[in-house]
């Protein structure tokens, strides 16, 4: 039986160099439909090939903020 895993909220900061990294990995794996693994703040994080992937974009009096988000249930 799989282990509950605890809930989490975390927003993270890359310099631009790592950043370009990871979203070049990220659309390797989704363009050839390959899970894709990195680690957010000491945990291992595995997105599998079927998850879906949607853009938000927000705006307010404070300013505007677009987030790339991919989302999946466990299996």
């Amino acid at each position: 039986m799989a282990r509950k895993k605890r809930e989490r909220d975390i927003e993270r900061s890359y310099p631009l160099h790592q950043f370009i990294a990871k979203l070049r990995r990220l659309a390797d794996c989704l363009e050839q439909g390959k899970p894709f693994r990195i680690q957010i703040a000491g945990e291992r994080i595995t997105v599998p090939a079927h998850a879906v992937v949607n853009i938000e974009h927000e705006r307010d009096d404070s300013g505007e903020e677009i987030e790339f988000q991919i989302k999946w249930k466990p299996q």
